[in-house]
């Protein structure tokens, strides 16, 4: 027998309750009892659409699928690979007709000749809908009276608030008390982290708590249930949710009871008429429950803020009403003037401590910029020739200084300057070229000497004053320098910043325009028309070096720049494009500051990169300050730029003017340090205060978050107590990648060694191929750091001298990694195609996704 048979029966037997139910709803309604044949005329239509709903709603709901779809089968329709939903309207349709039954045929069997059995069914029928009535009536009442009786129990909970927390506090603290003799203390152990069996450690000591809140918290060695939506998990049980549950117990014993016995005469009276019973305290639980859960949750936030000493000493006290209200009312009392002392205390502490913030940070932000200078700003684009005319005032002094953003532009001015017969000397932090008779210095900014002298000094991408890690060694520079003339490099959104942070002194400036102008191509860029005097643009050395070796295989020679490449090897690469020996270049955003080439055109192949945090779409700042080094007056006449996608939103950005700059970043100074010594003598706190600090309008702070990682790797050590804090600070801050962690543990490892005493460890060479060679060199780099930092520059002369071959190796390794760069799947290492959007290979895409199916159908 199919399951549409089986149910057959049973649907007849429904459709016949049904049926009579209509029967009793049609006479129950009737003053006067309607004839039978009244009934069937007025309720023909609906009587025969009984059966057929009942019919199919029971076959659609119990018979299965496959069922389904074989009777579907029979009937002539195809149903493999058909939706559910299909599938179930097919059925329902044709199953309407499937199988009949007479209802009308079937109530006339019983009523059209039972006239007598017809009246007797309606009296019935109008007693009970009488009867119906009556109870509704009754029930009305009663709800009447149950909100009446809300009320008044609403009212009587907040007058005996205290009353019943009178009773839970003394029932608490005789448990307490006993908690705190007779249980194990335990270590904590996070929630959820079951797999770790708890540790014993010791017993409870109640001079270790202050308030019952911070008992609560300890562990009671228990495991408990708990559910997040929906889904149960196990946790640690604590004394609070103990004492939630066991109080909760408590009180649902304690509210009925005390409500029984202090009830109303006239409430009692009413209920026990309505009711036909006497008044139960169970039914407060039964009506109340919200109102009680209410009550038991302020009686818990109340027990929390008690004093440990005060509940304790209750329990020798046996319970008094007058009496325990009495000692409560002290007890609140006193806790109060106690929060009130502490508050005054707290307030104190904040007053002191905004003093001291002040005294410290106070004016150390503060612009001033001496009198005596001169300051000439050469503002304008990319491009423009604004650095060649401030370096030319620079080689015409008598001695002059040139600060860089990069290592390799301050290695460029320095050779640019000696070719040119200008003795100069390089200094970076990792890096020292000391030219005997030298008057001029090229160096990185943050190498700015405030006390040093120079008739000219020149400061490159002042821009960079917005950049939230390095800004301040701009600003230090520009308000600080110590000179005749002071020359400032940048962008026109910094213009107004300039012109604020140098009110009142003798301002002259030159704004510049780009002779050649940009033209922006309108057909999207695809690799294959990639033309001599190329720069493709990438946020990635991946990509870098993937497209580097797609344009080599199709017969293009290629220079290629990223910000991880050593400047030497950079300024390798750059000196191919500008001879001529390579004809396109592939590089990151690092081309888009100082480096100017012979480019013809630049190639946007990605317009979104990764920020350290996120993807996101390029700024207007950005794409111009890349865009701008396409044309070189006197090669090309017109800079163009392409992009591979999005073309009407990128111009958009070209075009759009740029924010100006209405911030500066700020960072801790030698003045800052001095004065925070006066009142503390650990880097901890200066970071917790640094964090503090609301730095003034217009002013952004430094992070200093990878300064307080490396510190906390050496907090409460011996090297902390080693160095002073301003030599501690100095080391911490150190520029080199804090991301890298084997250049954390040689530093960890250098720093132990100058506290012990003992040789600071030799950097780690590695020649496996291109990514061991830049690791090798940053971590000789970070060696070098060490090394001017401690004065001792034989020994640093040496290691120039191996990191020099170094970046010869990874000039070396470039070439060999881009011949040999093929795309490989990062789950199995196979080669993929080079026009592949996807880093894993179909195998294991095909793979993954069965693996996350069978997991899908585990779950549900």
């Amino acid at each position: 027998m199919t399951k549409l048979e089986d149910i057959y029966p049973a649907a007849i037997e429904q459709t016949k309750q049904k049926l009579i139910e209509d029967v009793d709803n049609y006479l129950e309604k009737n003053e006067t009892i309607p004839s039978y044949m009244e009934y069937i005329e007025e309720r023909r239509q609906f009587i025969e659409q009984i059966w057929i709903n009942v019919w199919i709603n029971k076959a659609s709901n119990d018979v299965p699928k496959k069922e389904k779809k074989q009777f579907l089968k029979n009937k002539g329709y195809e149903t493999e690979g058909v939706d559910k939903k299909i599938i179930n309207k097919l059925f329902r349709d044709e199953i309407r007709n499937e199988k009949s039954f007479n209802a009308i045929q079937w109530l006339d069997s019983k009523f059209a000749e039972d006239r007598e059995g017809w009246e007797k069914k309606a009296y019935r029928a109008q007693e009970a809908y009488l009867a119906r009535q009556a109870k509704a009536e009754v029930e009305k009442e009663q709800n009447a009276f149950v909100f009446e009786f809300q009320k008044w129990f609403e009212n009587y909970l907040e007058k005996n608030f205290v009353l019943f927390y009178l009773y839970v506090r003394y029932y608490a603290a005789k448990q307490v008390s006993r908690d705190l003799q007779k249980n194990p203390k335990y270590k904590y152990v996070e929630p959820f982290r079951l797999e770790e069996k708890l540790v014993v450690d010791g017993k409870f000591n109640q001079d270790d708590y202050r308030t019952a809140a911070d008992f609560f918290n300890e562990l009671t060695g228990g495991v408990q249930a708990s559910y997040d939506w929906g889904q149960r998990s196990f946790e640690y049980e604590t004394y609070y949710d103990f004492y939630e549950q066991a109080i909760l117990e408590y009180m649902y014993k304690l509210i009925p009871k005390k409500v029984t016995d202090n009830l109303p005469q006239n409430l009692n009276a009413k209920y026990k008429e309505l009711f036909q019973q006497n008044f139960s305290g169970a039914r407060i639980v039964e009506w109340f429950d919200d109102e009680c859960l209410d009550l038991t949750e302020k009686i818990i936030q109340e027990l929390e803020i008690e004093y440990l000493d005060d509940l304790l000493k209750l329990v020798d006290i046996p319970f008094d009403e007058s009496k325990h209200r009495e000692i409560y009312e002290t007890d609140v009392a006193e806790r109060e003037r106690k929060k009130a002392e502490e508050l005054a205390e707290l307030e104190r502490k904040k007053a002191e401590e905004e003093r001291i913030m002040d005294d410290i940070f106070g004016k150390a932000y503060i612009p001033s910029v001496g009198s005596n200078l001169r300051y000439v700003l050469h503002i304008g684009e990319t491009n423009t020739g604004k650095t060649h005319h401030a370096l030319k005032k620079m080689k015409a002094a008598e001695s002059g200084l040139y600060l860089a953003p990069l290592r390799l532009l301050a290695l460029e001015v320095f050779d640019k300057l000696n070719g040119e017969g200008v003795l100069c000397s390089l200094k970076t932090g990792e890096e020292e070229k000391l030219v005997e008779g030298a008057t001029h210095i090229s160096s990185t900014v943050e190498m700015f000497h405030e006390k040093d002298f120079y008739e000219v000094v020149v400061i490159d991408e002042a821009q960079m004053l917005a950049d939230k890690d390095r800004g301040f060694s701009w600003y230090r520079a520009i308000t600080k320098a110590n000179a005749r003339e002071v020359h400032i490099i940048g962008s026109w959104n910094i213009k107004d910043m300039l012109f604020n942070l140098l009110e009142g002194v003798e301002l002259e400036i030159h704004e510049y325009s780009r002779d050649t102008p940009l033209e922006v191509e309108n057909k999207e860029f695809e690799l294959k028309h990639t033309k001599k005097g190329d720069a493709l643009i990438c946020f990635s050395r991946k990509r870098v070096l993937e497209t580097a070796a797609k344009l080599k295989r199709s017969g293009h020679s290629v220079s290629m720049i990223y910000g991880s490449m050593p400047p030497e090897t950079r300024k390798k690469q750059i000196e191919l494009f500008n001879s001529g020996q390579t004809k396109v270049v592939v590089a990151t955003d690092a081309i888009g500051m100082g480096l100017n080439l012979p480019i013809r055109r630049i190639v946007f192949l990605e317009t979104e990169k990764f920020d350290g945090t996120r993807r996101r779409r390029l700024t207007s700042q950005e794409v111009k300050q890349i865009a701008g080094r396409a044309g070189r007056k006197g090669i090309y006449d017109i800079g163009k730029v392409a992009f591979t996608a999005d073309i009407k939103h990128m111009n958009r950005l070209l075009e759009q003017m740029d924010n100006p700059v209405e911030t500066f970043a700020i960072a801790p100074t030698s003045t800052v340090f001095e004065r925070f010594q006066h009142y503390y003598r650990d880097l901890g706190t200066f970071f917790e205060l640094w964090e503090k600090f609301n730095s003034p309008k217009g002013t952004k702070k430094a992070s200093l978050t990878e300064e307080q990682d490396l510190y906390e790797l050496i907090r409460g050590t011996p090297i902390e107590a080693r160095f002073s804090m301003m030599d501690l600070y100095g080391f911490l801050h150190l520029p080199f990648s804090k991301k890298e962690p084997g250049l954390v543990r040689q530093w960890l490892d250098t720093m132990m060694a100058i506290t012990d005493e003992t040789e600071i460890p030799e950097p780690i060479i590695k020649r496996k191929g291109l990514e061991d060679f830049e690791l090798s060199y940053k971590a000789i780099g970070l060696h070098l750091l060490f090394l001017y930092r401690m004065g001792r520059r034989t020994e640093a002369v040496y290691w120039e001298r191996v990191r020099t071959e170094i970046s010869d190796e990874v000039h070396d390794s470039l070439r060999d990694e881009v011949e040999n760069f093929r795309k490989k799947c990062k789950r199995c290492g196979k080669p993929l195609p080079e026009d592949s959007s996807f880093p894993i290979c179909d195998p294991c895409f095909h793979g993954k996704f069965r693996r996350e199916n069978r997991g899908r159908r585990r779950r549900a």
